[in-house]
């Protein structure tokens, strides 16, 4: 009787990471915002700490409750959900709250509502539900088509806020379709212009032309007689990516903005006159300098928790956000935010397993889904904090403070983690 209780067949394993990534997230958003009155009740809801918290006890009830609802409902009713969705990311445009430029919010009075964070879990649930219909097969263009529309959909209408972060997690979701069969010849052509893109910034028009040209000639000489692509792919691919190398200089110069080209300039080290630099590390790069500053002022074992001088001085902008993890690394130090990244990491490898081990294809889908919404936040956060990537405003998981964020980050992983509990409900249930 005892095993088929709910709370006894939760995977408790994947639980345990997820408490302790949630509760010493908290930790460190108590550490960047107290300031120095120590004395105010935790739960105050006019401070940062206090609200996290307060949605990390909702994000407790919302899960119990949703162990009620049988998992039948929520897959019936994904393709409701997904117009939901869609009908609150339109309905930004004409109710939505404005915040650093971005009209991302609906305005609850105490709390702010950012449906692009519930649409993500939306968006996993109703691309499982379109991959595990028995007809979709993603050899075919017109499954790939419709696979692609629900991913697209959502993006435009997030980066038209603008929050091109956010939009970047939708295409995380790629992975799931890579995984479930659409040809990898379209990462290929993807991961090809990005490179093709970048190298022409760093070296030059003609560097990359003939390294590109060697590359290609050399695969053909090659390739493997079972590697086959299309013949369309074959035609268009050297096209196109020579379209995009010799189109890259009006594309950086006449179609991105002067902050995107400081983001990039700063990113590969384009720049060469000193005093142009220093003052891009003053503004674009502000965040990402003091960011690593902060790390590194930590050292092995940290200054220690609320001794951050760095911290407390709000030298790093929205540090208790999307650069948390500077605070981790002045506070704890190396050790302790190496064991954050190996907890991120278990957590994904644990679910990983946890989606191969479902029997049903829905299920499975969707422990796809939310393992690459995970990884692309946990991935891209880290690396803008730590300068090796530019910066995006993407928050880290379970750390950064938001309400909405933390509220459907544990709902999305709660609902997949009663869907693995439930793959193994015996018939007394």
């Amino acid at each position: 009787m005892r095993g088929n209780l709910l709370i006894f067949r939760l995977d408790w394993i994947s639980i345990f990471l997820l408490l302790f990534l949630i509760g010493f997230g908290w930790v460190n958003i108590y550490s960047t915002t107290v300031g120095n009155d120590l004395s105010g009740p935790l739960l105050d809801l006019g401070t940062f700490y206090g609200k996290q918290m307060f949605f990390a006890i909702l994000s407790l009830i919302v899960v119990i409750l949703y162990s009620f609802i049988p998992d039948q409902f929520i897959e019936r009713f994904s393709s409701v959900f997904y117009l939901i969705g869609l009908t609150l990311l339109l309905g930004l445009f004409f109710f939505g709250k404005t915040i650093a430029g971005a009209t991302s919010w609906y305005d609850l009075g105490p709390f702010n509502f950012q449906p692009s964070e519930l649409m993500k879990m939306i968006v996993a649930l109703a691309l499982a539900k379109y991959l595990s219909d028995t007809q979709v097969n993603l050899r075919y263009s017109v499954h790939q088509g419709y696979a692609v529309l629900l991913l697209v959909l959502p993006s435009m209408l997030v980066i038209a806020q603008p929050d091109p972060g956010s939009a970047l997690v939708f295409f995380s979701l790629f992975l799931v379709l890579f995984r479930e069969g659409l040809p990898l010849y379209y990462l290929t052509f993807v991961v090809s212009f990005i490179l093709a893109f970048a190298a022409t910034l760093k070296f030059g028009l003609t560097y990359t032309f003939i390294g590109v040209l060697t590359f290609y000639l050399s695969y053909l000489w090659i390739k493997p007689k079972r590697l086959k692509t299309p013949l369309w792919f074959n035609i268009s691919y050297p096209v196109i990516l020579f379209a995009i190398i010799a189109s890259t200089t009006w594309v950086y110069n006449s179609v991105f903005k002067q902050h995107h080209r400081d983001r990039f300039s700063l990113w590969l080290n384009l720049e060469t006159n000193e005093d142009r630099l220093l003052n891009i590390k003053q503004s674009i790069g502000y965040n990402t300098y003091q960011a690593k500053q902060a790390i590194a002022s930590g050292r092995w074992s940290g200054k220690g928790f609320l001794e951050g001088t760095r911290t407390k001085g709000d030298f790093v902008p929205a540090q208790h956000s999307d650069y948390i993890f500077s605070s981790v690394g002045e506070e704890w130090g190396f050790i302790t935010s190496t064991l954050v990244i190996l907890a991120f990491v278990a957590l994904l490898l644990r679910f990983i397993y946890l989606a191969d081990r479902q029997k049903k294809t829905f299920h499975r889908i969707y422990g796809y889904g939310i393992t690459s919404i995970l990884f692309i936040h946990f991935s891209i956060n880290i690396g803008m904090v730590l300068g090796m990537l530019p910066t995006i405003g993407i928050p880290l998981p379970f750390f950064s403070y938001g309400g909405s964020s933390l509220l459907f980050f544990c709902l999305m992983c709660y609902i997949f983690l009663k869907m693995d509990a439930n793959r193994l409900k015996t018939h007394f249930d």
